[in-house]
This record gives C-alpha cells, sequence and structure tokens, in this order.
C-alpha cells in the first residue's frame, strides 16, 4: 500500500505540473512550442537541478536515444509551394505590401536550401554540442572515468550521423581516454527506426479521418489571408485558404532550425499558433501514442528497441554507455512506450487532449531519452536502481518507487517485458 501511495503521488505532481499552466498559456509565453518536432531543443531548457544520486550508490551505465539535431524541412514543395503561391498573387495583383515582403524574405531566404532539404544544420550541430557537454557534467563518474567504452550507433541517414559526431566529439573533449565504437549500418535499421507491422498500418489508417474535423475547426484562416492578399474573393476562389495557413505555419515553425532567419512566427497571432499546434498535438498523438482513436497500440513500433535497451543493459558488468541517433518518430512512440511522465496518458476526447500530453515536452529537435543505471558503491549491498530523463528533465515510470525518481530495475525489467509479451500475444 506504500509503494501504491508513493506511486500515485509521484503521478499526481506530474499531473499538476501540467495544470497549473495550459498550452495555450505555455505558447503564449514560448511561441516556439508551437513548432512542435521543429522547436528547437535549446528554446526551451530544462532548468531543474537533477537529484541527487542515492546514498551508497554510484552511477555506472547510461543508455540513450537521441534524435537528429534541427535541419532543413524535408522537401522541396514545403518551401516552393508557399513561395509559388505568393507569386500568383503578386503577378496577378492580389498581395499587400506584407505579403510582398513575406515573398521577400522568402525568395531570399530558400536558396540556402536547395540542395540541403533534411540535412542538420548549425542551429542542430550546437544542440548535440550542448547535450554531450552536458552528459559529461550530469554524469563524470561514468563519462570520465578513465578508459570508459561508448557504443555509439545511429541510422543511416546524415543528419543522424553528424548528430552523433557531435555528442562523441563534446565526450572525447570532456574525456580523451574515451574508446569509442562509432558504427552506422543498414543492419541496425531494425531497432534504430524499425518498420511499422501490419497491425500498426492498419491502426495508424484511423488517424486522418479522425483529425480531418479537428483541423478544419481550428484552422481559422480568415485574418491571415486578410494580411497577406488584398481581395477576399480573389482567395476563396483561387487558393485553399486553410492549406496555404498551415504550409505557410510549417515554414514559420521551423525557421527557429537556422542562425539569423527571418521570425515568419510574428504573423501569427497566439490564438493561431496555439490553434495550429494542437492539430498538430493531436495528430502526432493518433499516430504515435497510446491514443484509444487508434486503438492504443502505436507506441509498439518501438517494441525492438525497447528490446535492444534491456538486452543491452543486461549484459553490462563495466562502467560504459550505449548512445544511439534516429529520428522524432522514433522518440516519441518510445517515451510514450516507457510510460515516461505522462507521455503514455490515453485520452479519449480529443479536444481535451492539451491538458494532460503536450507534445513539445517530447520531440524538441536534439529530443533525447536517457536511462541511467546505478549500482550499490564497493562494499554495499542493495538493488540495481534507474532513473530515466526525458530531454534532461527526470521523469516518473509506470511502477512504484519510494524513492522517486529512482526505481528498482528489476521491478521495471519485469514491468516492460510483460508489456511486450502481451502486446505480442494479443498481436498473434
Amino acid at each position: 500500500m506504500k509503494h501504491l501511495l508513493l506511486i500515485f503521488f509521484s503521478v499526481c505532481l506530474s499531473t499538476n505540473a501540467l495544470a497549473q499552466t495550459s498550452a495555450r498559456e505555455e505558447i503564449a509565453a514560448n511561441p516556439y512550442l508551437c513548432g512542435s518536432n521543429h522547436l528547437d531543443y535549446d528554446n526551451y531548457p530544462a532548468t531543474a537541478a537533477l537529484t541527487k544520486t542515492p546514498k551508497g550508490y554510484e552511477p555506472y551505465y547510461l543508455t540513450h536515444y537521441g534524435r537528429h539535431g534541427s535541419r532543413w524541412l524535408l522537401d522541396e514543395e514545403d518551401y516552393m509551394g508557399t513561395i509559388e503561391t505568393l507569386r500568383k498573387a503578386k503577378a496577378q495583383g492580389k498581395i499587400t505590401n506584407k505579403g510582398n515582403e513575406v515573398l521577400a524574405q522568402l525568395e531570399k531566404f530558400y536558396p540556402c536550401t536547395i540542395k540541403r532539404l533534411g540535412d542538420l544544420t548549425t542551429v542542430g550541430e550546437r544542440q548535440h554540442h550542448g547535450i554531450g557537454r552536458r552528459l559529461a557534467e550530469h554524469f563524470p563518474e561514468i563519462f570520465k572515468k578513465k578508459g570508459i567504452h561508448i557504443d555509439a550507433r545511429s541510422t543511416i541517414v546524415i543528419r543522424c550521423i553528424l548528430s552523433m559526431e557531435a555528442e562523441c566529439e563534446e565526450l572525447a573533449a570532456a574525456n580523451p581516454t574515451i574508446h569509442f565504437h562509432n558504427d552506422v549500418s543498414q543492419a541496425f535499421q531494425y531497432y534504430l527506426n524499425a518498420p511499422w507491422s501490419k497491425s500498426l498500418r492498419e491502426s495508424n489508417r484511423k488517424r486522418g479521418d479522425t483529425l480531418a474535423p479537428l483541423r478544419d475547426k481550428w484552422t481559422k484562416p480568415e485574418r491571415l489571408m486578410g494580411v497577406l492578399f488584398n481581395d477576399p474573393q480573389w482567395v476563396a476562389d483561387s487558393l485553399r485558404a486553410g492549406s496555404v495557413m498551415r504550409h505557410l505555419f510549417d515554414i514559420a515553425s521551423n525557421m527557429q532550425s537556422h542562425e539569423g532567419a527571418p521570425d515568419l512566427l510574428k504573423l501569427f497571432t497566439a490564438e493561431e499558433l496555439y490553434d495550429q499546434w494542437r492539430i498538430r498535438n493531436v495528430d502526432w498523438y493518433l499516430g504515435y501514442g497510446h491514443a484509444p482513436q487508434t486503438d492504443g497500440i502505436m507506441p509498439f513500433s518501438q517494441a525492438r528497441l525497447l528490446k535492444n535497451i534491456i538486452q543491452t543493459a543486461d549484459t553490462v558488468q563495466q562502467v560504459q554507455a550505449t548512445l544511439r541517433f534516429g529520428h522524432e518518430v522514433c522518440v516519441m512512440p518510445l517515451a510514450c512506450l516507457l510510460e515516461l511522465g505522462q507521455s503514455g496518458a490515453r485520452v479519449d476526447n480529443l479536444e481535451e487532449l492539451d491538458k494532460v500530453w503536450r507534445n513539445y515536452n517530447i520531440f524538441p529537435m536534439g529530443c533525447n531519452i536517457q536511462l541511467i543505471f546505478y549500482r550499490p558503491k564497493k562494499g554495499k549491498s542493495g538493488d540495481i536502481l534507474v532513473k530515466a530523463l526525458l530531454n534532461e528533465r527526470e521523469q516518473t515510470l509506470p511502477i512504484p518507487s519510494d524513492n522517486y525518481p529512482y526505481y528498482r530495475w528489476a521491478d521495471l525489467r519485469a514491468y516492460y517485458l510483460k508489456k511486450l509479451a502481451d502486446f505480442e500475444a494479443q498481436s498473434n
């Protein structure tokens, strides 16, 4: 009973922390948050100090999965679609002075995207240098130990490889005696960026139909169209205004991935930023969270990754670290599968989703999950403990603990293995 009360209290603390400020208020105070997966990691820094190591214990192993840092958008149409719309309006005399200004800003910016779509930006590199530096600062017992072995692996995507290199450079600077094993191969894709199973694909088909009415309800383009174009009838006849708004928002929200880029978020009101974020919050929840609307199974896309984390931890005998690098489409569902903090929430009313589940807490550019293992010091006895960090913030875990944020690894391991086994049995 004592353990149950303690975990209930921990979950209540996490829920109350969300309840203290609404997502609308947080986005109004920090507009960068509206970017969802475009959020610059350093525009939402962790500020709380980490809890001290339990008395009589020492950290000896860190296992990690991190997303690449900030990048250019992925497709030329992501930029050119909006540019061509504005050019069309200009050619027909339907653009305002502000619309002309935005067009000029985009035309000036666009050349730097050529042959760089999806590439890591200097902002993304900076994010991972910071994360690597703080790894050494937070856990010197691991990363500053002489001759420590670090296994670092990445998906085959260049932005992920460069993100891995940036973190490893900082760790090497902190401890020149580290022995790195860096590896990149198609052979690791089965767990670093696993393909979806048939059941996941079938559940995901429900995503679009569920999202559509909320997307239409929360997209209110009339004011913005009046800022950019001088003829409402022309807009109605010639454009899909909601689509124009959403595409411009995507460009604007990702401008934080670049040093010195134009601040296009100022084109939107605080309420418009919140509404556009809500659309994407629901979309990501349906596609990667434990959403009842998509059968609650989408986080199991990372079943192989979780198994690899557990199996690798089982082999550790000495001080070491395992670093994995990939994508937000892995970090997001892994956080939900692990049930870090509120990540595993199941919400029936999607209009109330942001009261308990906010994507910017999970997967900014450079997002990462760290599990740190602790063992009794020499001459001491006790259980192996583990602590979870999501973007360098301590998280509750889905089992009882009488020493939050530390949990018995044996209990947590058993919980996750049962969760995976139950899903596999259900799928067969």
